[in-house]
């Protein structure tokens, strides 16, 4: 306590509001502030059970203070839980939905007032959050992320206005398999390096999100499939260093210029563009630019009709290889065209479906298919929609969602080998083949499959993973370590599942230390823990092992070594042995 009989008080402080309140008070104005009252009451008698108290609430607004961030998140996904569940059965427009942001930082109490730069981020963190999500800063999740089993999305470095720093922020996913293929924070060690100079990745490049400007914003996946479908243009062409789409997405709530995203990604090009809808007309603007110079070297305006998008593409993707003075061969030129679906309903179904099937949960998966299938009923011979649709049979065969497990894989073969049969330069089918050929367990088929969509698409950073851990359960650890390393540096905001292939091929090679290095690098460590509680135990460190072991069976309470073995998709039994007796040796 200061002269002034002011104190600091270490606190983590959660801020919840109710989404689109004043418009529900505006169609029912009782029924409404009655809704809210009890779900306040609510916040009141759970915020006891977590250490916590309400400081303030008015309206339609809470601020709350907790002893600690575990705590405070805690709760927070634990009532979000029990409003989701009151909210079963209503109309959407009645359903009462509340953004809840966390922060963890010292505060200044005054008698009853209470300030400081802490309080601010917080609200201006859930300002940011999503209806019914909750979204922590950096500090929160540094301080949680290894002591709760919940998974945590990096949502990128946000600028607030009134806050000097940046502020990471994550959101909180109740499922860590959900989050599994979110993009991770960079760590300041693995930030990339400039190009410029490089003769060959002078021409690297970065297509940064397109914004979407309309009156319906169900209609922004306009925006996202052309920023998507320009990127994966770009990426086939081996001249260009094409950063990848997940990580440029990082970019798309921030308020920083190309220049800036350019020299964060190390590269010398961005392209940058906006795209205005109304009724059956578009219209797109791009510009690219040079980074090295600073300077604007093309910009152009397009209006067309929707229907024309496929071959606004083309051309789009065409004249930016031709204005940075790409020396492109007519068979690689053949290459940037795909088929297009017959029809844009199908296409559209397709963007809206892989919103749903990366967050990696049996609903959302169920959901994604669903999409995938009004796009088959659209045009049965959209090979994108069947190659997407193989992925869903693969997870439910991964993850146990399968009524007939040996079925579903047998789908999500045929699935890829249609989409294949009907277009034979997509390298997504290529890639849902030797997804689907792996855990068969027929590894040269796999291998081949994964080599054939490289060749079409050389910088696809997913497409490098996945055939790394191919690589990696075919006894060719080596090689699957020098593949990863190069698919983090094409995607510098890769997901978890980069550091969990990562980590496998290291424990393969009996290099434990290294395993267990990356491994906690993990954003969401949970589904990497097996690694952990094997390589310690191999290393001999019996109490590390056994608490690593605890922490996989709060997770997978029904986890078996046995089952574990029989599912893995490794060449060698040896391979297998060495795992399951690190398992073994845990406690598992």
């Amino acid at each position: 306590m200061n002269a002034r009989g002011m104190k600091r008080r270490l606190v983590a402080i959660v801020f919840a509001d109710v989404a689109n309140y004043s418009r529900m008070m505006g169609d029912n104005e009782m029924k409404t502030a009655l809704a809210v009252k009890s779900r306040i009451a609510l916040f009141s008698e759970l915020a006891g059970r977590y250490s916590g108290e309400i400081v303030r609430s008015a309206g339609d607004g809470l601020f709350m203070l907790f002893e600690s961030a575990v705590d405070a998140v805690a709760f927070s996904v634990e009532i979000q839980k029990q409003l989701q569940e009151l909210n079963a059965g209503l109309e959407e427009s009645e359903q009462v939905n509340f953004r809840i942001g966390i922060n963890l930082g010292e505060i200044l109490v005054d008698d009853n007032d209470l300030s400081g730069d802490s309080i601010n981020i917080a609200s201006r963190i859930e300002g940011f959050a999503n209806p019914g999500r909750v979204c922590i800063s950096g500090v929160v999740y540094d301080h949680i992320s290894d002591k709760l089993s919940f998974g945590y999305e990096f949502l990128g470095a946000q600028e607030f206005k009134n806050i000097k720093n940046r502020v990471d922020v994550f959101q909180v996913h109740e499922n860590p398999t959900s989050a599994a293929m979110t993009p991770g924070r960079r760590q300041d060690s693995e930030r990339s390096k400039s190009f410029i100079g490089d003769p060959v990745k002078d021409q690297s490049i970065v297509v940064l999100p397109f914004s979407f400007r309309g009156g319906d914003n169900s209609d922004s996946w306009f925006a996202d499939g052309l920023t998507e479908d320009i990127t994966t243009s770009l990426s086939r062409f081996q001249e260009f260093f094409v950063i990848a789409r997940g990580s440029a997405y990082m970019y798309s709530e921030r308020s920083v210029s190309p220049k800036t995203a350019a020299k964060e990604l190390g590269v010398r090009y961005a392209v940058d563009g906006s795209v205005r809808k109304a009724g059956s007309r578009i219209r797109i603007t791009l510009q690219l630019l040079d980074a090295q110079r600073d300077r604007i070297i093309w910009g152009e305006q397009y209006n067309r009709d929707i229907e024309d998008l496929f071959d606004l593409q083309d051309e789009i993707t065409q004249t930016i290889v031709s204005a940075t003075a790409a020396k492109i061969e007519a068979s690689e030129r053949e290459r940037l065209r795909q088929l297009p679906p017959s029809s844009l309903a199908a296409y559209g179904f397709v963007l809206q479906g892989q919103r749903h099937i990366f967050r990696y949960t049996q609903n959302e998966v169920r959901e994604a298919r669903g999409l995938y299938n009004a796009a088959l009923d659209n045009d049965p011979k959209y090979a994108r929609a069947l190659s997407a649709k193989s992925r869903t049979f693969n997870l439910d065969w991964r993850y146990d969602w399968a009524d007939h497990p040996d079925v579903a894989l047998d789908d999500a073969l045929g699935l890829a080998r249609t989409a294949i049969d009907l277009d034979g330069i997509d390298a997504r089918g290529y890639g849902e083949l030797g997804f689907a050929h792996l855990y068969r367990k027929e590894h040269e088929p796999a291998i081949n499959a994964y080599e054939r969509a490289l060749s079409l698409n050389p910088n696809d950073a997913d497409l490098m993973s996945d055939m790394a851990d191919a690589l990696a359960h075919s006894g060719r650890s080596e090689e699957a370590i020098d593949l990863l390393h190069k698919a983090m540096r094409l995607n510098p905001f890769y997901p978890d599942q980069y550091i969990w292939h990562l980590g496998g091929a290291y424990f393969n090679l009996k290099r434990y230390e290294e395993a267990i290095h990356t491994i906690l690098k993990m954003q969401n460590p949970t589904e990497g823990r097996r690694i952990l509680a094997a390589s310690y135990a191999h290393l001999g460190r019996e109490a590390e092992a056994r608490a690593e072991a605890e922490k996989v069976r709060a997770a997978h309470p029904n986890f078996s070594v046995k089952h574990w073995a029989a599912v893995q998709p490794d060449k060698y039994e040896a391979d297998v042995a060495h795992f399951a007796e690190g398992l073994e040796r845990a406690g598992l």
